[in-house]
This record gives structure tokens, sequence and C-alpha cells, in this order.
């Protein structure tokens, strides 16, 4: 039986966190968020039309500022609907079902009413055919080897609808193949050096398909410990000196996910986010040296205020 999806269990404990959010501050994030929104219901990035990808991100900082109201998903749901019977890439894929399931929970249409009835099934097939030899999954149809981050994304997708992963103990030995020495893991095989980001992924699997023990954890906390930057987050790897808000958000859901308390401070990642990714009338950049917010990082900002809040209130309970 598959348990409550990874992104809908997340998404609460978000949520719950930025329960404490100022309403000032609350709004000026939401009136970014929708100034972002084009005519056709749709979410764009920093330029072009809209985009299942940061229609993806919006729809998730909308539900963890407090939900979206009739009116937001009246506007959103047809943007929604017409990706219907398109065939979606994995990221396209795990954006557009997270994006429908929420829409829907607060009120939209539903975006599967004229679905065939086996449109779970078809979505499976799709998701296999871009499994790899090494047990992992490609961005591709053409793609040879695994990629961690799209792995990840196919078991996610895999949650939504509601099905298991195939072969769970295939993707798990392709997740520990791509460990290295520095106690994190790679997104590619050829790699040498770990990233956070496809060490969160790694992790966020591996507890997933229960394949984390003691020892794992004890090497990813020696990784977290060396990206680990001065500003107060994360930085990407370790020849990238600088933290950003996607590292940090991954980095500290990682290190509170496996009970790694001790890796960063908590008032230090907020001090961070504030001083230097946080724009006073909304939106977060990406890092210290970007000038322009866009909501794939508003996103992560708030989602690491989130992680913040929601421990420090279940320190307190």
């Amino acid at each position: 039986m598959v348990s409550e999806p990874y992104l809908i269990r997340l998404g609460t404990r978000l949520r719950d966190g930025l329960d404490r959010m100022d309403p000032d501050r609350r709004e000026r994030h939401r009136s970014f968020i929708l100034s972002q929104q084009k005519p056709d219901g749709g979410f764009s990035g920093r330029e072009g039309d809209s985009d299942l990808y940061y229609t993806g991100f919006a729809i998730r900082s909308l539900a963890i500022l407090g939900g979206l109201t009739p009116d937001d998903c009246a506007r959103i749901s047809p943007f929604i609907k017409a990706q219907t019977n398109r065939r979606l890439s994995v990221i396209d894929l795990v954006s557009w079902l997270y994006s429908a399931l929420v829409v829907q929970a607060f009120g939209g249409d539903d975006p599967f009413e004229n679905s065939d009835v086996d449109w779970a099934e078809s979505i499976a097939e799709q998701l296999e055919g871009v499994r790899t030899a090494d047990g992992g999954y490609a961005k591709t149809e053409e793609g040879a080897a695994g990629s961690t981050y799209h792995s990840f994304l196919v078991a996610l997708t895999y949650e939504l609808i509601g099905k298991s992963t195939p072969n769970p103990n295939a993707l798990i030995q392709f997740i520990y193949d791509r460990q290295r020495d520095d106690g994190g893991f790679v997104e590619i095989a050829p790699m040498k050096r770990s990233g956070t980001n496809p060490t969160a992924a790694a992790v966020a699997m591996l507890t997933m398909l229960g394949g984390m023990d003691s020892e794992l954890r004890e090497d990813v906390r020696e990784f977290l410990g060396v990206v680990r930057s001065s500003e107060g987050g994360f930085q990407a790897n370790t020849r990238i000196p600088f933290a950003d808000g996607l590292s940090t958000f991954t980095g500290l859901l990682t290190a509170q996910d496996l009970k790694l308390d001790e890796i960063l401070d908590s008032a230090h990642v907020e001090k961070f986010l504030s001083e230097w990714l946080e724009f006073p009338t909304g939106g977060f950049r990406g890092a210290s040296w970007d000038e322009q917010a866009d909501v794939e990082y508003t996103f992560y900002g708030l989602g690491t205020l989130g992680l913040i809040w929601s421990a420090l209130d279940s320190q307190s309970s």
C-alpha cells in the first residue's frame, strides 16, 4: 500500500511552519507570485510564456502560504486542464500532477474528468520507458544512463499516481552506486564530486524505498558539514564558494529528516534568507549575487522558512 505522497507531506509541513509568518510579509510574497501569472492561467520564469515547471513552483508557494482562493483556482485551472492530453517529460509530468492535485484540493476543476480510465497505467508505462540498465531513470528515452534527480522525480510521480516504484531494489542499488568518498552523492555516474542537491534527492529516495541506514546517515552528516557555508546556508558543492537558496532548502531538509540538527544554526539560516535572498517587496532571489526574484527561488525561500519554523514548533510542543 502506498502511503501519503512525499510532496503532499512536505507541503503540509511547510504550510504549518509558515503559519507564523507576519500577514503583511505573507501578502507581499503572495502578490509577487501572482504577478508572474500569464493570461492563460499558468506562470512563467523570469521571461517567456507560461511553463509547467514554474507553474508548479508558483502553486506550491501559494499553497504553503495558506492556500489558493476560489479565484486563484478559477484562473489556474484552464492552464492545468490544457496539459491533460500532452505527452510530458518527467519533470513536467510531476509538476502537472502535483499542481492538478493541489488546485483540485482547493476547489478547482477536476483535471482528470475527461481522461481515459487507465491514465495512471499510461503514465507508469511512460515512466518505465526512461528506465535505464543501471537501475535508475534518465531524462528522456534516449538516455543511456540514469540520473539521480530524474530518478527522484520518477519516484515522486509513482507516489502521486498511487503506485509503487517497480523493482525498488535495483533503484536502491543505483543510488548506492552514486555515492562518493566524501559521503555525498552525484547526479550522474562519471561525476566525482558530490553535490548538495543530488545528495538530498538520494537521501529522500533511500528513505522512501527503505534503503537508508545509520552508516549512510553519518556519511551524509560529514558531507553536509563540508558544504555548509559561513553565510548561513549550504553551497551546491565544495567548488562553489557561496550559498544559494536551492541548496540551502534541500540541505536543511535533508539535515532535518536525518535529525542532524547540529549542522546548521536556524537563526543563522533565517538571517541569511532575510538579509541576502528576500526582497522587501516580495519574492526571493537565488543567491546573494542574483539581481531578480522568480517563483522557483521564492518557493525555496519560503520553504526554508517553513522548515525552520516547523522545527521550532515541534521543539516547543
